[in-house]
């Protein structure tokens, strides 16, 4: 796959743009006066999606099915499937390297968010989920006791900033748009949107986790690993040695046809 957004080259204009943004978005979500706007949007989302909750109807066993453990895990392998899935986003050619070059951004903001993190704690800026601060809230785990010891139901958090799991998705979405144009391009955000939803329903982050904290890690590690040579450089090392592996596999009768590992 060329490098096209995955650089060889430093990209300086468009790295500048993605950290003043991040900035400017943990900005409003600090200075106090915008702060409001935040807090507000936050407790106007949080009613409008877990009010329907305590009727404990279709509502709430979609979002319960959503916030279990298992589900992520699904989540994960639908989008692995969309970037590897042969001329759907990436031709088959493409496939391999795109996934090497997505896996490389991923790392970049896994160290971009152990950093964060004690940011965050250093500055106090934390704070509790929805679902342990707005009284009367609708409790998931409360509703179907049997599914939360179960499966590992997440609908609270004792630090629920920044939104972790928003930001893979987030970031995810934001690599594939790079590539994925017209009702693709819609696919991949209805996706990232859709799968963001049960964290928000259940309680287990605020809007604003999402929004500012997911954003911010998202914009960073998209600005270090597609607009400075690291994705190029990665992926193409990645790819260079599983290059024997790959022609291993090729050999089986099943996993020699999957494009991620023929290259076609």
């Amino acid at each position: 796959m060329p490098c096209t957004f995955v650089n060889s080259q430093w990209r300086l204009r468009p790295l500048l743009i993605c950290h003043i943004s991040a900035m400017l978005l943990l900005a409003s979500w600090l200075w106090q006066p915008t702060r409001q706007l935040w807090d507000r949007l936050d407790l106007l989302l949080f009613a409008l999606l877990n009010e329907p909750v305590h009727a404990a109807g279709l509502w709430a066993h979609i979002w319960a099915i959503g916030s279990m453990r298992p589900t992520d895990m699904g989540v994960g392998l639908l989008m692995l499937a969309v970037m590897l899935k042969a001329d759907l986003v990436f031709s088959g050619a493409q496939v391999r390297r795109a996934l090497f070059a997505f896996f490389a951004v991923l790392l970049v903001m896994l160290l971009i968010r152990v950093g964060f993190a004690d940011l965050v704690k250093l500055m106090d800026w934390q704070r509790p989920s929805a679902s342990l601060v707005v009284e009367g809230s609708a409790r998931l785990t409360e509703l179907f006791p049997a599914w939360a010891e179960r499966w590992d139901m997440k609908d609270s958090a004792s630090r629920s900033f920044p939104g972790d799991h928003a930001s893979v998705l987030l970031l995810w979405a934001l690599f594939m748009s790079f590539f994925a144009r017209g009702w693709k391009l819609l696919l991949v955000w209805s996706m990232a949107v859709l799968f963001m939803l049960p964290r928000l329903v259940a309680g287990a982050h605020w809007a604003s986790d999402a929004l500012v904290g997911g954003v911010f890690l998202s914009l960073l590690a998209l600005a270090w690993g597609c607009y400075t040579p690291f994705a190029c450089a990665a992926s193409a090392w990645l790819e260079r040695i599983s290059a024997p592996l790959s022609r291993q596999l090729t050999r089986l009768p099943l996993l020699g046809r999957i494009s991620v590992i023929s290259g076609r």
